[in-house]
């Protein structure tokens, strides 16, 4: 048995809860938050017993084996530090940190303390994405991918009318790229690798917005990662709506999947032997196939990710050293950090380029 409390009192908070009561596995202890009324609330509300509105008092707690850390971007790694400090394994939401030098304290520390240290990003624990994965190495020679996720967001209706926000704010490391655009961020690094460069064109928000937000912050962007032999298109917005599909294309055809964050439905589509066009038809061919594939789905895939970080422990209970533990489609922990790590490198160089720096960024 897992004993996991949480730090957070938001939506995704309350999605891991969710996952967590269907997991027989795992015990929800309770949660942190400033606020003792909703810490106390919270807790009661998911059928916990230990509300806490200090973070060393949770560190202190050994009836806590694990934490899932879903604070606001900024607070992450240090939160972390503490807990690990403490023994604790964590399971920390996306993004795992402000940067890559804060995210590779935190993997050192746990390493050194003999604990987990895993990203909730819940699409790379995803079973249809491990399909997605399968499909794409057995296709052929990749060329060009385009990875899209927009959603247009409440928060930017607030800031716009005044309000600061966490969402979209430097002191707490957010804005689109490490909100939303993480997720395209990830899937390209677990599916492709790590770029051999990035070019980026952000959105940023208007200037009038920057004693709100603390200084330059995006709403949207584009990257272009460049590999040896092929490119990939990385766009993200919080302040539009994206209704393109994910697309991976082959010199043998074309691999679609309908969304990033929650994939459902994938086509495969295997070219034909070209023919000559002409101005009339845009593309001819002869033979070739057309396949629509439906994808593992469940109603909350939180789930998977609280499965890992639950594999992960026991074998870590058992002896496994903290890396090697197996979790989850990638294989063991130490790859998931790594998919963190290069991850969060591209973002570190996104940023860069656009000019939007963090606290942690000149710590």
């Amino acid at each position: 048995m897992l004993r996991i409390a949480t730090i957070g009192t938001s939506v995704i908070s309350e999605n891991f809860l969710e996952a967590l009561a269907g997991n027989s596995d795992a015990a929800f202890m309770g949660t942190l938050s400033r606020d003792e009324g909703r810490a106390r609330s919270f807790t009661e509300v998911h059928g916990g017993t230990r509300p806490y509105t200090e973070l060393d008092a949770l560190a202190a707690d050994a009836d806590v084996d694990a934490v899932y850390i879903a604070s606001p971007n900024a607070l992450h790694a240090p939160q972390a530090l503490v807990l690990i400090g403490a023994g604790k394994h964590v399971l920390v939401e996306k993004p795992f940190a402000s940067n890559e030098a804060e995210a590779r304290s935190v993997f050192d520390a746990a390493r050194e303390r003999g604990v987990v240290a895993l990203e909730a990003m819940r699409t790379l624990h995803d079973p249809a994405v491990a399909r997605i994965r399968e499909t794409l190495a057995g296709f052929g020679r990749l060329r060009r991918a385009s990875l899209h996720f927009g959603k247009y967001s409440s928060r930017y209706d607030e800031l716009m009318s005044g309000k600061r926000t966490n969402i979209f704010d430097c002191r707490m490391a957010s804005g689109a790229l490490m909100d939303i655009g993480i997720y395209c961020v990830e899937y390209l690094v677990a599916l492709m690798g790590k770029p051999a460069s990035i070019a980026a064109a952000p959105v940023l928000l208007d200037e009038g917005t920057r004693a709100l937000t603390d200084g330059p912050l995006d709403g949207a962007g584009i990257a272009l990662a460049r590999y040896p032999d092929h490119v990939a298109e990385v766009s993200w917005s919080k302040i539009t709506d994206d209704d393109l599909p994910v697309q991976f294309e082959f010199e043998q055809g074309t691999v679609t999947v309908d969304a990033l964050s929650i994939p459902t439905r994938m086509r495969v589509s295997r070219r034909g032997r070209a023919l000559r066009a002409d101005a009339k038809t845009m593309r001819a061919t002869e033979g070739g196939s057309t396949e629509d594939v439906d994808l593992p789905q469940v109603e909350n895939t939180m789930a998977y990710e609280l499965e890992d970080l639950i594999s992960a422990v026991e074998a870590v209970r058992a002896g496994t050293e903290p890396e090697a533990a197996p979790a989850g489609i990638f294989g063991n922990v130490g790859a998931y950090r790594d998919i963190t790590l290069a991850s969060l490198a591209i973002t570190d160089e996104i940023r860069a380029q656009a000019g939007i720096t963090f606290p942690a960024d000149r710590a």
